[in-house]
Parts: C-alpha cells; sequence; structure tokens
C-alpha cells in the first residue's frame, strides 16, 4: 500500500438539486485524494480549512472516507472557500466561486505547516495541480516546488495536473510559468488538452506531450475528454464505452485516481490509464464531483 500525499484546497460545494440546494464538498486535488483512498491507498491531504463548525463537518467527512486527516491545518480567522455548481441537459457544469479569502491560501504560513510539510516528505507519491499553485502566493508556490524536489530525492515521486482556471491567473503568460516549474519537479503529467489549448491555442495532444516530455516528465498521459487518452507513446487509448454524462465536474479528477491508484499499485500505463477511464465512467454518471460509492 502507496502513502500518498495531495496538496491543494477543498471547498464546500453548493450543487442544484431540483429546485434546491445540496451542501456537499469538492476541489480537484480532493476529489482525486478521496478516489485514491476508496481503492485502498493510505492518503493524507494537506490543506487548510477554517475554524468553524462547517469546516470541522468537512474534515469528519474526510476522515470517514479514509483520508488521513492529520495535515489538514485549520487557520484561525480565515473560512473555508465555497463554490456553486449547476449542470446543463448535457451534463456540461458551470462554476461560481467565493474563495479570494480562503484558508488553504495561508497553508503554509500557518503553525504546523514545516511539520506538515516534513511528513509529506516521506509520500512514495505527491500529488498537485495548477490550481494549487494559482492559489498559492508566490514564496509558498517555491515551497512547494522544493518539496517536490525532495520528495524526488529521496526516491519519491510527484505526480502533476495542470489544471487550468482562468479566472485564478493575473494572465496566461503567469498561468505558464507556473505550470512549466511544477512540470519540471513532476515524474507523472497528468494534463487536458482542453486547459492546454486555453493556455497556448493551436496545440495538439502530440504537442502538448513533447513540451511536458522536454521539461522532464517523462510519464505525461494527456487527457482527451470523451476521445480518451494519449499514452507516452503516442496511443489514443479510447474509453470503454460512450457514455451520456449525468454531471462531468469530477470526470479530470476520478481519472486521475483510476490512473494514480493503478500505477501505484505497479500496473503498466495502458492498464492504469483504462483504469482511470472505468473511474472517471463511473463519475459522470452520477451528480456531485464526489459521487457516494454504491
Amino acid at each position: 500500500m502507496a502513502r500518498i500525499v495531495l496538496i491543494g484546497e477543498a471547498m464546500l460545494e453548493l450543487a442544484r438539486k431540483g429546485g434546491d440546494w445540496r451542501l456537499a464538498y469538492g476541489g480537484d486535488t480532493l476529489n482525486t485524494a478521496i478516489h485514491l483512498a476508496r481503492a485502498g491507498h493510505d492518503v493524507a491531504y494537506l490543506t487548510a480549512i477554517g475554524s468553524d463548525a462547517l469546516s470541522g463537518e468537512l474534515k469528519a467527512s474526510w476522515a470517514s472516507e479514509g483520508l488521513d486527516t492529520s495535515l489538514v491545518l485549520e487557520h484561525p480567522s480565515r473560512s473555508t472557500g465555497l463554490y456553486a455548481i449547476s449542470t446543463d441537459p448535457a451534463g456540461e457544469r458551470s462554476f461560481s466561486y467565493w474563495r479570494d479569502t480562503s484558508a488553504a491560501r495561508e497553508m503554509f504560513a500557518l503553525p504546523g505547516a514545516e511539520a506538515a510539510l516534513q511528513v509529506a516528505e516521506q509520500a512514495d507519491l505527491i500529488a498537485f495541480s495548477l490550481i494549487t499553485l494559482a492559489i498559492l502566493p508566490p514564496q509558498a508556490r517555491v515551497t512547494l516546488l522544493d518539496l517536490c524536489q525532495r520528495v524526488r530525492r529521496r526516491g519519491g515521486k510527484v505526480a502533476f495536473d495542470g489544471n487550468y482556471r482562468p479566472r485564478l491567473w493575473p494572465s496566461a503568460a503567469e498561468a505558464c510559468t507556473a505550470r512549466d516549474a511544477a512540470i519540471a519537479c513532476a515524474d507523472i503529467g497528468l494534463p487536458t488538452l482542453e486547459d492546454e489549448a486555453l493556455l497556448c491555442p493551436g496545440v495538439t495532444a502530440d504537442s502538448v506531450a513533447a513540451h511536458w516530455e522536454a521539461l522532464g516528465c517523462g510519464e505525461t498521459v494527456v487527457k482527451l475528454g470523451p476521445q480518451g487518452a494519449r499514452l507516452p507513446d503516442g496511443t489514443i487509448l479510447a474509453p470503454p464505452q460512450v457514455l451520456e454524462p449525468v454531471d462531468t465536474s469530477g470526470a479530470g479528477d476520478a481519472f486521475n485516481g483510476g490512473y494514480l491508484a493503478a500505477r501505484m499499485n505497479g500496473e503498466d500505463i495502458a492498464a492504469a490509464a483504462m483504469a482511470g477511464h472505468r473511474l472517471a465512467g463511473w463519475c459522470v454518471m452520477r451528480p456531485g464531483a464526489i459521487p457516494a460509492q454504491d
């Protein structure tokens, strides 16, 4: 069983169900962390939340999913971020965010952060995303990338998802700079072609893979949505079946969870990608970023 640490921002989620709103939780790295824990791995989540009652309920919910919450820090004055999600008849989602003053933005400045980083350094795998970098101030980004290098020096691996959200960045150029710095610290890359095209219009799956690999990320799997995924050898691996999604909000995160769980179990890249497709397919046929287990 691998020891895995995910690093990022988790938020309260408001999802519309009929005429009502349902309160849950989500966030790209949290979604992946829960999928990995459900797969049986030893998974910790490194983040910061508020010290209010709702934040405490979040932490308890994550623990009930099997997550190690010992690296979840509490901010004395900031609260947990919030987002609202709506889906159209095709299952495509739209979001509204309230996260500018979220606790996670200051996670590395809190008491206990240094101890949490020392624990994370011992992991077999750490994983984070471009959203993680987006919410952190510049010096905290350096702290995170330094952690990646320490993990790699002691034989662990680093996975990075280039999850680009334009509204979180002052410019695409700044996002590209941060993305490339993270790629150079990663062993496993999980970009999505749609996000990469927002950053660099005109790219293809092949050119994305070439860019990531040139920066040192040798195991780059480019997610192509319903078309499947481009594997490092150039093969396009299609999902096992065509689906009519109910909710696509957690699809990429679920793919990451399935893929990384399989890789940490020793499965080869193609088998891991198919595991990612299966988990993503299961996820999009159910409402919510982290559907309840059947």
